[in-house]
This record gives C-alpha cells, structure tokens and sequence, in this order.
C-alpha cells in the first residue's frame, strides 16, 4: 500500500498520464461525449422536423426507431466493459468514435437509396441499431480513462465534466442539426456530422491514446481473474446503483427524445423556438453535472463518501422529480422552458455520483461494472421512448411525463442503501 491512500495504482501507471496532462485528457474526452452525443440525439431532431411530419413515419414508429438503438446499445454494454478492461479505454474510444460516425453518416445514406416510409423505417431501424453497438463504449471507456488519470478526489469533478460534455453536445444537437437540415438536407446533416465524429476519434487515437495506460502495462493493472469478476456481481451495492441509474435514466430519456416533439405538438411552441427552448435545458443540465461533479468531491470531504454521495443523489434526482411536475401547471414558454431547465439541472448534478461510485465499485473490473451500471440504466431508457407516446394516448402528455418523475424520485431513495468502498479498499 502506498503511504497516501488517494495514490492508488490505478491513478498512477508506470508515471503515464503525468499530472499536468490529466485535465487535457478529460477535457478531449468531453469533446468525444459532446459530439458523440451530437450525432446519437440528432436523429430525433430529423424525426420531429422532417421524417415524421413530411416523410409519413408515425410518432409510435419512429420511438422504435430511437428503442432499436437502445436495445442493441444496452446488449453490447457488457461485452464492450470486458473490451475496455482488455485493450484500454483509450483505444476503445478511438474504435467508438471511428465506427459510430461511420453509421451515423449511413443514417443518412440511407435516404438517398430508399424513398418509401416502410422501407426507409426498415433501413433506419437496422442502421440505427447496429450503431448501438459502436456506442456502446464511450461511457464505461470515459469513466475508466477519469480512473486511469485522476486521483480519488477529483474523480466525481471529472466525471461530471466528461458528462456535462455529453448534454452540450446534445444542446447544440437542436440547433445545430436543425440548422444542418435547413441549409442542406436532412441526409448531408447526418454525412457531416458522421464525419467529424470520425475525425475527432482518429484524433483522439493520436493524441490522447499513447498518454494513457495499457491494461497490460503493468503487474499490478492485469484484468480481474473470474473469480473477482463473481464477486463483483455478489455487491448488493452494485445492483443498487444500476436499479437507481434505470430509474434516473428513464426520465432523462423521456427528456432527450421527446422534448421537441412535446414543445411543438402538444404545446405548439414555435419551431425555431422549440429547438432553442430544447438547447436552453440541455445546457442548464450540462451546467448542473459541473457543479454536481464538484459538489460531490466537496460533500465527500465534509461528510465521508458514502454519506456526502447520498446527499448530492437525493438532492438532485429528488429536487428534479418535483422541478419537472411544477412544470406541467405553466402556461407560458419561459416559464415551462425555466423549470424543466431546473429539473435537469438537479438531475444533472447526479450524473458524476453514479459513474465515480461505479467505477470505485469496481476497481479492476471498473470497465465491466461501469457497463454493468449503464446496462441498467438503458434497461431503463430504452423503454421510455417506446412507452412515453403509448402512456401519453391514455393519460396525456401530462400524465406520462408525472410518471417518469416518481419513477427519478423513488429511485434516489436507493442511495440510502448504496455504500461506497474507501480508497484504500478499490483494487487496482
């Protein structure tokens, strides 16, 4: 054991990741998040706008379009943590990168080979659900690269930056992909922002890869045997985390994929108003992952880890429950737009809680635990775009949206069950 308990092996390997290129590391894996999520959510801006209303794919249809990317995500999310723990997390998300804007960018060929609704669903359906698969190491990967490079104390911060990357590039997604579709087609949107995705990825292969560390490099960061691996899985913990992420994940989702539809339709928000109404919330959401990350590193030193991460995940995904269900009694844009951007912002804040405590969960298997948590949490998502139009024909908008924030509410309950291991109890 090391004589300073933050200073364990798996924030120091071999002397790679030097201090002062840390934050570079985390800062280019944020931009990875942005533009992956860019990409993820953009198909949704093309299904509100162009493929839904003009090209004749119903709202129902289309939600299975979003759910197919899901379901295959959430399918391959243990297979790609066994990969991160086995090759790196750097180079798995160079591999996330490259493939994911090759389909992203096939998303959009596909409308120059096909014109008919049946056929163009059909494509998009299998497109979309084979870029699943290519997603589904970036958020482990960026939870393990936080693992590799920063100490103990900074980790939540990390995280709640690499996450807050994610909801910006999802902000600028309405904006930016509405403005893509505008000024070329919807097809050449998903071409070019395919492409960047690519290029960002064979950059970060050779920028931010050779200053991270092989999970062969050393003795001490050998993969976990079996036996570890079982062990991992008897953490009650664990399953606590993962049920508490499903239900976090549920209302997000709800959020991301149906935000513009709900501002438009239900509530015949203006269309450029809408987009940028959508960017507004995504960004308070961004912000309030910062600031969650920060405050999670600063609760934990005020009142130990276990009792300083149950405090930020009560307050976030409890005062996020009741932010988005004032939101229903407002009538006006601002006010509807202000309080569901309160509502993310709180939610926002438990972002870094769940991927810092999952990875420490993990410790040498922090790959495979941290596919393990996000395996539960797409449990959870992947339903809501398929369920929330099914739920809004019985109980309205309204209803379905009150739902999905008891649904975030009881979930924050489980952290009272959930302990988080010491320093000196993560195995490297």
């Amino acid at each position: 054991m090391k004589d300073n308990p933050y200073e364990t092996p798996q924030t120091a390997p071999d002397g790679q990741a030097a201090q002062t290129n840390r934050w570079l590391i985390v800062i280019l894996a944020m931009g990875l998040a942005a533009l992956g999520h860019f990409n993820r959510v953009g198909i949704s801006v093309a299904g509100d706008e162009v493929l839904i209303p003009q090209l004749g794919i119903s709202a129902t249809a289309m939600g299975w379009i979003y759910t197919a990317f899901l379901i295959v995500y959430t399918t391959a999310m243990l297979p790609a943590g066994w990969l991160i723990d086995r090759i790196g997390a750097g180079r798995a998300l160079a591999l996330y990168g490259v493939t994911m804007g090759a389909f992203v960018a096939l998303t959009g060929a596909v409308g120059w080979i096909v014109s008919d609704p049946l056929e163009l669903w059909v494509g998009m359906l299998v497109i979309r659900g084979l870029a699943g698969i290519c997603n589904a190491p970036l958020h482990p990967g960026a939870a393990h690269v936080v693992s590799d490079t920063m100490p103990p104390p900074r980790r939540a911060t990390a995280n709640g930056v690499i996450t807050a990357g994610a909801l910006i590039g999802i902000a600028c997604c309405y904006p930016g992909y509405g403005w893509l579709i505008d000024a070329l087609q919807w097809q050449w949107a998903f071409v070019v922002g395919g492409g960047a995705l690519i290029a960002y990825g064979l950059m970060w292969r050779m920028v931010a890869v050779p200053a991270l560390p092989h999970p062969r490099a050393t003795e001490n960061a050998k993969p976990a045997e079996s036996s570890d691996i079982l062990a991992l899985f008897g953490r009650s913990s664990l399953w606590l985390i993962t049920l508490s992420y499903a239900a976090y994940s549920y209302f997000q989702y709800l959020i991301f994929y149906w935000m513009g539809y709900y501002f438009k339709e239900v509530l015949n928000v203006p269309e450029v108003d809408a987009r940028w109404a959508s960017f507004w919330i995504m960004i308070a959401m961004g912000a309030g992952m910062v600031v969650g990350g920060r405050g999670t590193d600063f609760a934990c030193e005020l009142f130990g880890r276990t009792v300083g991460r149950r405090v930020i995940a009560l307050f976030g995904m409890g005062c996020g429950a009741i932010c988005g269900f004032v939101a229903l009694n407002q009538e006006s844009l601002v006010a509807v737009a202000a309080c569901l951007s309160a509502s993310m912002a709180f939610t926002g804040m438990v972002e870094g809680v769940f991927w810092t405590t999952a990875t420490d969960i993990g410790g040498k298997s922090r790959g495979l635990c941290g596919a393990f948590m996000n395996t539960g949490g797409n449990a959870g998502g992947l339903i809501s775009p398929v369920l929330t139009p099914i739920i809004a024909q019985q109980l309205g908008w309204q209803g379905s949206i009150i739902l999905a924030c008891a649904i975030s509410g009881v979930g924050s309950l489980l952290w009272l069950m959930i302990t988080v291991p010491e320093p000196d109890q993560i195995s490297a």
